[in-house]
This record gives C-alpha cells, sequence and structure tokens, in this order.
C-alpha cells in the first residue's frame, strides 16, 4: 500500500490522504499518454486513469475514499502527492482519476467539459463571485440549478503565485448550530427556482427545496447568488439562514496547497472562499469537477 490516511489537522471531520513519492512517479509514468485533450476527446480514459491510480497506490483505496465521502461523519477528504506534479497533463490526469474513482462528472456547461478550470486574478469582469478576488465568496452548495445530482465536488489548486488568502471556507451541516431550526422551518421544504447567469452557459431555470432527507438527516441545497425566492419572507428566510451559515462557529478556513485536492459530499458540506488580500500580481488556478456517486464499482 503507497498512501496513507490521517485525521486533517485543520478539520476534525475532514482526513488527509498522502500518496508518496514512487507511486506518484509511477502514475506520472502511466498516464504519460493521457494528455487533457485526450481526456477530454475519449470519456473512458477518464476510467483508465482511475485504474491506473488504484493498482499503484494499491490496498482498498478506492473504497476507502468512497467510504470517507459517502460517511456522514466525514464526508470529506484531501489528497497530496509528495513531490507534486510538473505539468497540467499531469495535474488533470490525478484529479480525473480521483474524481472516476467516485462517480461520474456532471458535464460543466460553464466550459463544456466534465471539468472546469478558472482563474482568480486581480482584475475580474464575471457576472458571479467565482472569481472575484477581493470579496467573501459565501458559503453554498454546488449543482444548485442543473438538473443533474450533484453527490460530490472536487477542487484542485492547479496553480498559484503572489496570492495572499483566498482559503477555502467550509461548514459540515451537523457543526451548524441553527441547522434544526432552520431545518424544520415551514419554507424548508418549499420547492424555489434556481437560475444561473449568462456566463454559466446554463439558461434553465430548475426548482430545488433548500433542505431534504436522506437517510433521515437534513441535507441542503443553497447558493444565495441564484436563487430567486418569490415573497418577502422566502427572501428574510434566506437571507437569515445565510448569515445564520456565515457567523457559524463550525466554519473552519482551510489552507490547500498547490497540487492538493479536496473531496467534499455536496449534500452536507458547504463550502465558499475568503477573501484574497490586493495583489495586482495575484494567480490562481483551481480544477472544479461535480458529479454523481456510482451505483456499483467493478
Amino acid at each position: 500500500m503507497n498512501y496513507r490516511v490521517e485525521q486533517h489537522p485543520d478539520h476534525h471531520r475532514l482526513r488527509h490522504i498522502t500518496i508518496d513519492a514512487d507511486a506518484a512517479a509511477a502514475f506520472v509514468r502511466e498516464v504519460a499518454d493521457l494528455s487533457e485533450q485526450r481526456l477530454t476527446y475519449v470519456p473512458y480514459l477518464r476510467l483508465i486513469a482511475a485504474d491506473h491510480l488504484q493498482n499503484i497506490v494499491g490496498g482498498d483505496f478506492a473504497e476507502h475514499i468512497n467510504a470517507l465521502v459517502r460517511d456522514r461523519a466525514t464526508g470529506g477528504f484531501t489528497v497530496a502527492v509528495e513531490g507534486g506534479f510538473e505539468t497540467m497533463d499531469q495535474r488533470v490526469a490525478f484529479g480525473t482519476a480521483v474524481s472516476h474513482a467516485i462517480g461520474i462528472p456532471n458535464f460543466d456547461d460553464m466550459t463544456g467539459n466534465y471539468y472546469a478550470c478558472f482563474e482568480v486574478k486581480d482584475t475580474d469582469k464575471s457576472d458571479s463571485y467565482l472569481r472575484q478576488a477581493y470579496r467573501l465568496f459565501t458559503l453554498h452548495t454546488d449543482g444548485t440549478y442543473v438538473r443533474e445530482h450533484t453527490d460530490w465536488i472536487l477542487m484542485m489548486k492547479m496553480a498559484e503565485h503572489d496570492a495572499v488568502g483566498g482559503e477555502s471556507r467550509l461548514l459540515h451541516l451537523d457543526d451548524w448550530e441553527a441547522l434544526e431550526h432552520f431545518a424544520s422551518h415551514p419554507l424548508a421544504s418549499l420547492p424555489l427556482i434556481y437560475q444561473s447567469p449568462p456566463s454559466k452557459n446554463y439558461p434553465v431555470k430548475v426548482e430545488k427545496t433548500t433542505f431534504y432527507e436522506q437517510d433521515g438527516k437534513a441535507c441542503v441545497c443553497f447558493i444565495d447568488q441564484f436563487v430567486y425566492p418569490e415573497t418577502i419572507e422566502q427572501g428574510r428566510y434566506l437571507r437569515d439562514l445565510s448569515d445564520s451559515m456565515e457567523a457559524s462557529q463550525g466554519v473552519v478556513s482551510l489552507h490547500l496547497p498547490p497540487d492538493h485536492l479536496v473531496v467534499l459530499n455536496n449534500h452536507f458540506w458547504l463550502h465558499g472562499r475568503e477573501a484574497f488580500e490586493k495583489n495586482p500580481n495575484l494567480y490562481r488556478l483551481l480544477m472544479r469537477q461535480r458529479g454523481y456517486f456510482r451505483k456499483e464499482r467493478s
């Protein structure tokens, strides 16, 4: 077995997985012909990348990460490889291998691909908070405005320089003091309209409830930017919910170094981002994949 799993130093629920340098080097050799373009054009090669990773790392790696992300008590983990990567193709292949060991990513209309890579820089003209470096990116779940199931989200730091701040902000529902109050509210199960801005390339309206249950426990679907309430009462409920989450003692800031990734269960983890400190040379490149669990792993 060429990996180890430890308690994450910054969060009591997360686990941190380290893949040793020899295994990382072997993975890079195995995926040398799996360029970013080939992975984009040939879907089955994404599963081949996952197969390479499992075979090289060994042990029960795939079963272990699936258990972690599905378990309500944890629901997430970070991964690092000793020695890191040298090329973007290697980083995309690794992130793809991890995601496809768990499930299948949703098609990302923003990029027209199974993943999205987006930059955060000093200046920005986008129509959402995603790329706006100097404002708080409030807590939310992913896939709120799409029809596909979004069981998990993977985020991988691909590159970064001149960046101070911008840590991930995480909140597990069971660490939120006001969960019972908002999940039992009469508006919690009311379908609300979600619609994304033009940059997402998804001109569809969907209806989703703010809270729902899985295995008898509350789960959440929420992002402040894309939900369209129809009454003042609904607007107050969503404002108060967001304010309560942001103020929760359960929110933890997580530093994610380059070439590290984090995977979270999207049903009961919320994520956001702290503001960066002003710097004209600020640059971050982040890869995102989000998708559904595979029902059978074989």
